[in-house]
């Protein structure tokens, strides 16, 4: 059974930073793509990051571009993100996400979800 648990998540102010860990189960994790989603209140949850198996891919969502960096150990069995000049805009519940692929492709559906982690950026 495959299970994920997020930690990391908290109050920041505005231009802090904050790593997020998503925690595998699974014997399969060091073969599945991994990403990060995130959804707002009262907004629908929307792509934030993925990462091939190896770690040798990495895709962003236009508005983290260059502020969030995602990784991996696949000896950990555990996937970051580390999130840097924080917004207020990016307040959000941040799920961690596993891939029944070992590779991302935009528009792929996940096949497991975490329970997320509240993630609240004050001005």
């Amino acid at each position: 059974q495959v299970q994920l648990v997020e930690s990391g998540g908290g109050l920041v102010q505005a231009g802090g930073s904050l790593r997020l860990s998503c925690a595998a189960s699974g014997r399969t994790f060091s073969i599945s793509a991994m990403g990060w989603f995130r959804q707002a209140p009262g907004k629908e949850r929307e792509f934030v990051a993925a990462i091939s198996w190896s770690g040798g891919t990495t895709h962003y969502s236009d508005s983290v571009k260059g502020r969030f960096t995602i990784s991996r150990d696949n000896a950990k069995n555990t996937v970051y993100l580390q999130m840097n000049s924080l917004k207020p805009e990016d307040t959000a519940v941040y799920y961690c996400a596993r891939y029944g692929r070992n590779y991302y492709l935009r528009g792929m559906e996940p096949s497991y979800w975490g329970q997320g982690t509240q993630v609240t950026v004050s001005s």
